[in-house]
């Protein structure tokens, strides 16, 4: 086990001077960050600057003063504690690397509940750990076969595979002596809601032990309340220094979808007329995680459409069912509207469907949008952070290989004809007395929120039909359809497989303590199951 060299501390103030470059800059295409952008860099130190704010000093973290190294690889074996049962330790799965930080899958757990750690948790040990301190490995929670079977099922899991040597794990740091965080400070957070990406974030209230942060630029949507002392906060600096991706503040994207255009051999035009006009805004992986799984649910066979991706690493989940089985995928980390589009239009080449989304919003006429109407029309979501179609960064939708490539099989892939490739984009400044320019009429593409489902409002509901022949589309559309402020929480259903059979057997209890329900949403399911079930739905 390593321990910290105090040879090595690095100065973080002068951290700027340290080998990875600028201070915690990571490559951004989001232009709304100009102000605090340098050759497509985010920089703290400027931003710091502009917003007129000081960093929190390093000693308020739980965090090695010199980042451990993270010499982990894929596939490697440890102990970790579940996260969904803190009393239990269970072996796990090195499935993903960033920086300082593992992605772990618990052995006999799915890939919908893996974790992040960094390599000096004390929540991770070598394979033997627990046995030597007299403990006994757990199934996970929610562990697939029959508990019986978890003794045989260990030895399977751990037989010849590559275990972590004890020498790569490091010692956790110790915790700060009280919380010195004050109101205001800037740092570096994990989004818990996407734990893949760490971004700007700003201590927004100070209460005891616990503080409240507050993410740069999403108005709350991503704010939480954790301890002072929580390994999921860093000082600014961190990302720089461990390699990690920071993500620039405040960059959602929207992706629009062409109705008019050519769906081609493959998608089902009907299905298509049904999805929502854009998908966004939101983050990069998301907005794509959800105009991909849109593709595969107008698929007229579901398996064409995953057939032509392949496993990522880092990005979101969609899934497809085919021979009689659910089948799901990590699509690539994503971090910008260029690489969403990117992959959209190389996946729509292969489907024959060209031209099927675009930044900008389509008219059913046709017409084009100002930017001011379009800008209004969502500035109640957050001002200025669309984008306008231009001439002057062309190449950079250019298809190019990159790792994102990879994800879309090569088998199936051709090369994007001259007519695939969108125009670069510039941005359509915020609504707050800068100038507009005229958004000309093209492609376009968008998302609403998690609204992925098919059917329209006027479409056949589900309810016509008997409850437990119900798909788990049709459950996340009796969701939406019995109260639509239970609509954000409908992915939950397609997340956790809930079909009619299985939806008919929910009770408050469980959706709270396995679906991480709060009791209000919880309570209002519960009532609308019962109906369900009383026949007067």
């Amino acid at each position: 086990m390593q321990k910290s060299d105090p040879r090595k501390e690095i100065d973080w103030s002068d951290v700027r001077k340290h080998k990875y470059g600028h201070l915690s800059e990571s490559v951004s295409q989001y232009p709304e960050a100009t102000d605090f952008l340098e050759l497509g860099h985010f920089t703290w130190d400027k931003y710091l600057k502009e917003t007129c704010s000081v960093p929190a000093p390093v000693h308020c973290f739980k965090q090695s003063y010199t980042p451990p190294s993270n010499e982990f690889k894929i596939s490697m074996k440890l102990e970790a504690q579940d996260p969904r049962n803190t009393t239990s330790t269970c072996i796990a799965t090195v499935v993903g690397l960033t920086g300082a930080r593992l992605r772990l899958r618990l052995d006999g757990s799915d890939n919908k509940n893996d974790f992040w750690r960094l390599v000096d948790s004390a929540e991770i040990q070598p394979v033997g750990n627990c046995e030597k301190n007299g403990g006994m490995l757990q199934p996970p929670l929610g562990f697939r076969l029959n508990a019986s079977s978890w003794p045989m099922f260990l030895l399977k899991t751990l037989n010849g595979a590559e275990m972590a040597p004890i020498r790569i794990f490091h010692k956790e740091p110790p915790s700060p002596s009280h919380n010195f965080f004050k109101m205001g400070m800037k740092l570096e957070a994990v989004d818990r809601k996407n734990p893949h990406f760490i971004c700007p974030a700003t201590i927004g209230e100070v209460r005891g032990s616990e503080v409240l942060v507050t993410f740069d630029g999403w108005r709350g949507a991503f704010d939480y309340w954790c301890r002072f002392d929580s390994r999921d906060i860093f000082p600014v600096g961190w990302c720089s220094l461990t390699g990690d991706n920071l993500q620039p503040p405040g960059t959602k994207v929207c992706i629009y979808l062409n109705k008019n255009g050519s769906t081609g051999p493959h998608l089902d035009k009907k299905k298509v007329q049904q999805l929502p006009d854009h998908f966004g805004p939101a983050r990069a992986s998301v907005v794509l995680q959800q105009a991909v799984q849109a593709c595969i649910d107008c698929a007229y066979h579901q398996k064409t459409v995953f057939s032509f991706l392949k496993q990522g690493h880092g990005g979101e989940v969609i899934s497809a069912v085919f021979d009689r089985e659910q089948h799901t995928l990590n699509l690539p980390a994503v971090n910008s509207i260029t690489y969403v589009l990117r992959f959209l239009e190389k996946l729509c080449h292969n489907l024959r469907s060209d031209n099927l989304f675009g930044n900008q919003p389509f008219t059913q006429t046709h017409l084009s949008l100002t930017t001011t109407e379009y800008s209004h029309s969502h500035d109640r979501y957050l001002p200025g952070e669309t984008f306008v179609l231009g001439n002057s960064l062309a190449r950079s939708l250019e298809p190019h290989s990159d790792s994102m490539d990879s994800t879309l099989n090569p088998t199936n892939l051709v090369s994007t004809s001259q007519n695939l490739r969108a125009p670069g984009y510039r941005p359509l400044l915020p609504s707050c007395g800068l100038p507009l320019s005229t958004a000309s009429a093209v492609r376009r593409l968008c998302s609403r929120g998690s609204d992925r489902y098919l059917e329209s409002r006027d479409a056949s509901r589900p309810s016509g039909r008997d409850p437990s022949s119900w798909t788990v589309e049709d459950v996340m559309q009796f969701i939406r359809e019995a109260d639509p402020q239970l609509g954000p929480h409908a992915d939950l259903f397609r997340k956790h497989e809930i079909d009619g059979k299985a939806l008919l057997l929910l009770r408050s209890d469980v959706m709270m303590k396995y679906m991480g329900l709060k009791l209000g949403p919880a309570l209002k399911l519960s009532y609308h199951i019962d109906r369900l079930k009383q026949g007067k739905f």
